[in-house]
C-alpha cells in the first residue's frame, strides 16, 4: 500500500536533492511530465505480446481492475473511505485507462486528494476519542481484519469502526500496565505521526501505485518502479553501494542510525553510533551550510548522505547518550564502497547425532538470488553473485569436512534467472536445469553446461511458503535429479519470469527520469515438465504447515496464471530417493515426536493458525485479560519445562501494545536480537534428517544400489567422503 514506504533506507548513491515541500503543500500533487512519459512506454509494453507472456488491451475491463486495485492501494482496509466517496469515484472505474492513454493522470489524483482529506480527519477523530473514557465492560468486539468488509455506508458508522479501533488501542496498552495519561500520550503520537507520514508522500508515490495497480491488474508479478526505488532494487542485488554505510529509521521528527555496517566508512571512521541523531546535511569537507532535515522524510535524508565514493558528506548529529537538547557535533565522513555482507550468503556447521551416528553437517543459508548485473555486462573478473559465494562457502564447508550440506531457502523470494541456473550446477553435472516457455509458445531448455561439481556429497534444501521463483527452480531441479531431499512445507507457487525494462533507454538523458518495469516475459517449468505454478515444489519430508496457499501464495491471487505441463526435457536422474523417503519420514516422526523444541513448535504453529483465522477480538477487558493470563501461564509452563529439561531459558516476548518505531531503539535492538536467537528446530531437524540419509546409505549398501544405480562412488558420496 502506499502508505506503507520503508522506515529505514541504506545510505545509497545519488545526488542531492533539494528540499522537499512543506508538508501543507501535499494537497496538491499533479502529475509531472516524466509521469506521463513514464505512463506512455508502461502502456505500449504491457500491450505488446513482443515484451509480455499474458498482454492486455489498455480498454473499460481493464480499467475497472486497475480501479478495484488502486483505491485498494489507498485503503485496503476500509477505514477512511465511506461509500459516498467510492460511489464519487464511480466515474473513474471506467476512465482509468482513458487517462493513462492520454497521460493526463489526473483521476488518480483526484482520489488521493480525498484520500488525504479522510487520513486527516480520521486522525484528528482519533485523537479526539482519546480525551474521553471507554467503557470495557460493554460487550463488544472490534473486527481487525475489514479486507472483504463493504464500505462504510456513512460517517457515523466509520466513526463507530474507529471507536472500536482507538478503544483496541488503548486496551492493548492498558493490558501491558500502562496508566491512562501515558497511554494517551502514546496513542496520540501514533495518530499524529501516521497522518504526518501520509502527508509527506510524493507524487511519485501516487503514480506508482497507479502503474502497480495497472501492471497488477494484468498478471500478479508485473509491476513498475520509479527510479529511486529502482535504484534500491539494483543496490539489493549487487549487494553493494558507494556511501557511508548505515541504516537510518524515523524516530518521531528525528533520523536516527538503526546499524551501521561493518567495515563501511561510518564504522571505519568511529564517529557514528547506534541511537545518534542526525539533524542536518550539508556536502563536501567545508562550505556548505548544514540542511535541517528535522522533519524529513527519510528516504529524502537518505539523498543527502548518499553520494559517490571518494565525496564528502557532513553530518549534523546529535548523540545518543546527549538528550535533545545537548551539544551537537559536526561529522565527516568519506565515502565509499560498501559491502551488503549482511544480505550475502552465509554459512555454518550443526552437529547432529553422538557416536558412531555423530555428523557435522554444513549449512549454507542464502537470502536471495542476487548479482551485479551491470558488473557482469561489464566483464568484470570479480562480480557479485550468489552462485560465487555459495561456490566459496561450499569449498570451505569441504576443507572442513562435513558430511552433509543443507542450502537453507526459507524466506528466499527469487532473483537472478541465471543464478538459480548456475547454482543447480555446483550440485549436478552438467544437464537441463529450467524449461522456459515464451508467450509464442517457444520452449527453452536452460542447462547448466559446467561438468565440474563444487559438491558430490549428500544435500538437502529446506524451504517454506516465502521460498518462490529461483528458490523453486533450484528446489524442483534438486528433486527432479534426484540429487537432494527437499525438506519443510510447499513453496510459494511462483512458476513466472520476469524480465526488467529500463524505461529510460528509450529516451536517454543525464539523470533517471522514467524508472523501469517489471515484465512477465515467460513461465519456466521443471525438467519432468511439470510447472510450480501455484502447487510450488512439495517436500519429499514435511513439516506443518504454517500458511495456506489460499492465504499467502500464487495461489492468493485472482489473476494468475494457471498451472499447466509440457513436455520433459531429456536429462539423466542423479538418484531416486522414493526408496529411502519412507524411512527417513518414519525416524523423522519418532524423533520429532520425543523432540520438546519440534513438538513446542508444532503447537506454536497451531496456534499462529488458530489466531490467525479470527477476524475479531474481543472489547471486554476481563476477558481479554483471562486471554492474556492463560497466554502467560502457557509461557510460564514452558519456561519450567525447559529449565527442567536442561533446556536454555528463553524469554517470551510480552505484547506491550507498543508499534517498533514507538519502543526505545536499544529495546526494539534487543528485542529482535532475542528473536534471532531463539532455537531453529526446523534447520536441526533437517540436518537431523539428512544425517539419517547418510547412516541408512552407508549401512545398506543394496539400498544406496538402488537409491542411486549404476553411479560410480555414489555410496561413497552420499557417506560424506569427499
Amino acid at each position: 500500500m502506499i502508505k506503507r514506504f520503508l522506515l529505514s533506507l541504506l545510505l545509497l548513491p545519488a545526488a542531492a536533492i533539494a528540499a522537499p515541500a512543506a508538508s501543507g503543500d501535499i494537497a496538491t500533487l499533479r502529475p509531472t511530465d516524466d509521469q506521463a512519459g513514464a505512463a506512455k512506454l508502461v502502456v505500449g509494453l504491457l500491450s505488446d505480446s513482443q515484451y509480455h507472456y499474458k498482454p492486455l488491451p489498455l480498454d473499460d475491463a481493464l480499467s475497472q481492475d486497475i480501479f478495484d486495485a488502486f483505491i485498494d492501494s489507498l485503503d485496503g482496509e476500509r477505514m477512511f473511505f465511506v461509500k459516498t466517496d467510492i460511489d464519487r469515484f464511480q466515474q473513474y472505474r471506467t476512465t482509468l485507462d482513458d487517462a493513462i492513454k492520454g497521460q493526463t493522470l489526473a483521476p488518480a489524483y483526484d482520489m488521493f486528494s480525498v484520500y488525504l482529506q479522510r487520513v486527516a480527519e480520521r486522525t484528528a477523530f482519533a485523537r479526539g476519542l482519546l480525551k474521553k473514557d471507554f467503557d470495557f465492560r460493554k460487550d463488544e468486539n472490534y473486527r481487525f481484519d475489514r479486507e472483504d468488509h463493504p464500505w462504510e455506508p456513512t460517517k457515523l458508522a466509520l466513526d463507530d469502526a474507529w471507536r472500536r479501533r482507538v478503544k483496541n488501542d488503548v486496551l492493548r496498552l492498558k493490558l501491558a500496565g500502562k496508566d491512562m495519561a501515558e497511554i494517551r500520550k502514546t496513542l496520540d503520537k501514533r495518530y499524529a505521526n501516521f497522518q504526518a507520514r501520509v502527508r509527506d508522500l510524493k507524487s511519485d508515490d501516487v503514480f506508482q501505485s497507479l502503474m502497480n495497480a495497472y501492471a497488477g491488474s494484468i498478471e500478479p508479478h508485473t509491476g513498475y518502479m520509479t527510479p529511486r526505488t529502482s535504484e534500491n532494487f539494483n543496490i539489493s542485488m549487487r549487494l553493494s553501494l558507494e556511501g557511508i554505510g548505515a541504516v537510518l529509521q524515523k524516530e518521531d521528527e528525528h533520523t536516527v542510525i538503526r546499524s551501521i555496517v561493518p567495515g563501511g566508512p561510518a564504522a571505519l571512521s568511529g564517529k557514528l553510533a547506534v541511537g545518534d541523531r542526525v539533524v542536518g546535511v550539508a556536502q563536501g569537507e567545508t562550505g556548505t551550510a548544514f540542511t535541517d532535515v528535522i522533519g524529513w522524510r527519510i528516504d529524502d535524508v537518505v539523498d543527502l548522505i548518499r553520494g559517490p565514493k571518494g565525496s564528502v558528506v557532513r553530518l549534523d548529529v546529535l548523540p545518543a547518550a546527549a538528550g535533545l537538547d545537548g551539544p551537537h557535533e559536526a561529522i565527516a565522513i568519506t565515502r565509499d564502497k560498501v559491502k551488503l555482507e549482511e544480505q550475502a550468503a552465509k554459512k555454518e556447521i550443526v552437529e547432529v547425532g553422538s557416536g558412531a551416528s555423530a555428523h557435522r553437517i554444513g549449512v549454507i543459508t542464502l537470502p536471495a538470488f542476487y548479482q551485479d548485473f551491470d558488473a557482469r555486462r561489464r566483464d568484470e573478473p570479480d562480480y557479485r553473485s550468489a552462485t560465487r559465494d555459495v561456490r566459496r562457502l561450499l569449498i570451505e564447508l569441504r576443507a572442513e569436512r562435513v558430511d552433509g550440506v543443507v542450502m537453507d531457502l526459507r524466506n528466499n523470494g527469487g532473483g537472478s534467472l541465471s543464478e538459480a541456473i548456475e547454482l543447480t550446477g555446483l550440485f549436478i553435472p552438467q544437464g537441463p536445469v529450467v524449461q522456459v516457455r515464451s508467450a509464442g509458445g517457444r520452449v527453452k531448455v536452460e542447462s547448466d553446461r559446467n561438468p565440474d561439481l563444487a559438491w558430490e556429497g549428500p544435500v538437502a534444501v529446506l524451504v517454506n511458503r516465502a521460498s518462490a521463483s529461483a528458490s523453486e527452480i533450484f528446489a524442483a531441479a534438486i528433486q527432479d535429479y534426484g540429487r537432494g531431499l527437499i525438506i519443510g512445507e510447499p513453496t510459494f507457487g511462483k512458476g513466472t519470469v520476469q524480465n526488467l525494462v529500463d524505461l529510460d533507454v528509450f529516451e536517454p538523458g543525464e539523470e533517471p527520469r522514467y524508472g523501469q518495469l517489471k515484465l512477465t516475459v515467460a513461465q519456466f517449468f521443471r525438467v519432468d515438465g511439470g510447472s510450480t505454478q501455484h502447487k510450488g515444489v512439495v517436500p519429499d519430508i514435511q513439516f506443518p504447515v504454517t500458511l495456506d496457499a489460499e492465504d499467502y501464495g500464487e495461489s492468493a491471487y485472482d489473476n494468475a496464471l494457471p498451472w499447466t505441463r509440457i513436455r520433459p526435457a531429456e536429462y539423466a536422474s542423479f538418484g531416486d530417493l522414493a526408496a529411502l523417503t519412507p524411512m527417513l519420514q518414519a525416524r523423522h516422526k519418532v524423533r520429532a515426536a520425543k523432540d520438546q523444541e519440534f513438538q513446542w513448535w508444532a503447537e506454536d504453529v497451531a496456534e499462529y493458525r488458530k489466531q490467525r483465522a479470527r477476524t475479531t477480538v474481543s472489547l471486554v477487558e476481563q476477558e481479554r485479560r483471562t486471554e492474556r493470563d492463560a497466554e502467560e501461564a502457557r509461557r510460564a509452563e514452558r519456561k519450567a519445562q525447559r529449565e527442567a529439561a536442561g533446556l536454555a531459558v528463553i524469554d517470551a516476548v510480552d505484547d506491550d501494545g507498543l508499534l517498533a518505531s514507538e519502543r526505545d531503539l536499544q529495546v526494539e535492538l534487543a528485542r529482535e536480537k532475542a528473536e534471532e536467537e531463539r532455537p531453529d528446530v526446523l534447520l536441526r531437524e533437517t540436518a537431523a534428517i539428512l544425517a539419517d540419509a547418510v547412516d541408512l546409505l552407508a549401512a545398506d549398501k543394496k539400498l544406496a544400489a538402488r537409491v542411486f544405480p549404476e553411479r560410480t562412488g555414489a555410496t561413497a558420496a552420499i557417506s560424506g567422503s569427499n
